[in-house]
């Protein structure tokens, strides 16, 4: 299974944000993400890390909002 899970990083913890994600879509005010079954979030954020043997993806908010 090649999909990955997306964890907001705050404060120095990680949290998770979406399971199975399988697309990561950047746009002009943020980042949608695609689950498996087609489920989308959008989080205004960044990506700042990617650990993909470990299948994370590390977002930190822009803004303070999501």
């Amino acid at each position: 299974m090649c999909e990955a899970n997306a964890y907001l990083r705050q404060d120095g913890k990680e949290e998770i944000f979406m399971e199975m994600v399988d697309k990561v879509i950047p746009e002009a005010d943020g980042i949608v993400l695609e689950d498996i079954f087609g489920r989308r979030k959008v989080i205004k954020a960044r990506i700042a890390e990617l650990a993909l043997v470990d299948h994370r993806i590390i977002l930190e908010q822009d803004d303070g909002q999501a």
